[in-house]
């Protein structure tokens, strides 16, 4: 029985996005395909155990999801569509325009992240048709009603049926613009996972760090010479290494100058130091992920923050402003050269976003910092409180309120 049951939930893992695309394709509906791969897997839990695992899973689940949508379709048709719905069942497919790349997942993931599609729509669609988490994790993710959610994927997919949006790979003058989307759908769901941004949950969410690395290896697999892909699980890689060390027992978010390196993941963080090389020896210009996966990986080479390579940090984030002149990449910079200029150089830089991130909780938090270690300690405490009263992160919060209380 327990071999069974782990036999499924290892097979869920590989194949459900497998046979969702593969019946996506077959039958042009993702309702039919979600369905009846679903029903497949019920009904492999209930058969397994008794009459053992088949010899290949992926192809018994497929031959059940398409006879239980077939079903569907029969119980569904009307007489008049009859002959429409023998060719659906019975005809060879017609053979379909391919996209730079052919794979039923590669379309599927590109059905899910197009983007006539709100970006939480597509985080979402993405986590149930690709990934397979269930109704009540995805609510769970985005920390809304079940079926608050169960209706915005239901809406997303009648979208994607009435917008007659291609089940397809794009064209190869459109795969990068696209797969630059699917990349921030994927970053999205890991950068909720590893800093939740509700305070009605857990601070690292593993789950979702987790789910996002295993559909970027997917990713990866399906397009191996994509440089970003590649600088994207190299990104997610070196930082998920870092997760075991980053909240105390306590429940305090602990910041990277306090962290315990020997708590870190030693092959998460040979295999993204690995990828980033590989992108180096490429010899082609990075893309911001490549370049974030970089600065990582010079943070993640050393043992003691102390000989961290800052000027050569701060050269990296002086590359990734060229791309990606955004307000939180020059804050990110200024955290940078604090430790390499010193803090009053950096808090002029900081100060100069004010009009941009007043929002942003981590603009007030490195105010904060910076102002301490200046021994301004009153700003630093308003600053503080800013930066309180905006996180939503119970261990960063947590972190900055004993910050606060610590100053004289």
């Amino acid at each position: 029985m327990g071999d069974a049951q782990q036999a499924i939930i290892r097979v869920h893992h590989e194949e459900w996005a497998r046979v969702v695309a593969a019946l996506t394709r077959r039958f042009g509906d993702l309702d039919i395909a979600e369905e009846a791969a679903a029903e497949a897997f019920a009904i492999a839990v209930e058969r397994w155990p008794a009459d053992g695992v088949p010899p290949n899973p992926g192809a018994w689940l497929t031959t059940t999801a398409n006879r239980k949508a077939i079903d569907r379709i029969r119980r569904e048709s009307k007489r008049d569509d009859k002959h429409k719905e023998a060719q659906i069942m019975y005809d060879d497919e017609p053979p379909e325009p391919l996209g730079a790349i052919d794979d039923d997942r590669l379309r599927l993931i590109f059905t899910c992240c197009h983007p006539a599609l709100s970006l939480e729509t597509r985080v979402a669609l993405t986590l149930r048709m690709v990934g397979g988490l269930t109704m009540p994790e995805i609510a769970r993710a985005f920390l809304v009603q079940e079926s608050a959610m169960g209706q915005r994927i239901t809406r997303a997919k009648a979208k994607i049926k009435a917008a007659r949006i291609p089940y397809r790979v794009p064209s190869a003058e459109d795969l990068p613009t696209r797969v630059s989307g699917v990349l921030s759908v994927l970053f999205l769901v890991f950068n909720e996972g590893y800093l939740a941004t509700g305070p009605d949950t857990d601070p690292v969410r593993h789950e979702l760090t987790a789910e996002a690395i295993r559909l970027t290896r997917l990713i990866r697999a399906l397009m191996p010479d994509d440089g970003e892909v590649a600088g994207l699980l190299a990104l997610m890689l070196l930082t998920e290494a870092r997760r075991p060390a980053r909240v105390s027992v306590s429940g305090e978010l602990v910041s990277l100058d306090e962290q315990d390196r020997g708590a870190w993941d030693a092959a998460l963080i040979a295999e993204g130091h690995q990828l980033v090389r590989e992108r180096l020896a490429a010899g082609v210009a990075p893309g911001r992920y490549q370049i974030l996966a970089a600065i990582n990986a010079v943070h993640t080479s050393v043992r003691d923050i102390r000989d961290t390579d800052w000027s050569q940090i701060v050269a990296l984030y002086d590359q990734l402003i060229r791309i990606d002149p955004s307000p939180i990449v020059a804050l990110n910079r200024a955290i940078a050269v604090a430790e390499l200029d010193g803090p009053e150089v950096s808090l002029a830089a900081v100060d100069r976003l004010d009009d941009k991130l007043a929002g942003y909780h981590a603009y007030h938090a490195t105010r904060a910092d910076l102002l301490r270690r200046l021994c301004r300690s009153e700003e630093a405490r308003a600053a503080y409180d800013k930066a309180i009263e905006l996180a939503g992160n119970t261990a960063e919060t947590a972190h900055l309120t004993r910050r606060r209380d610590q100053l004289g």
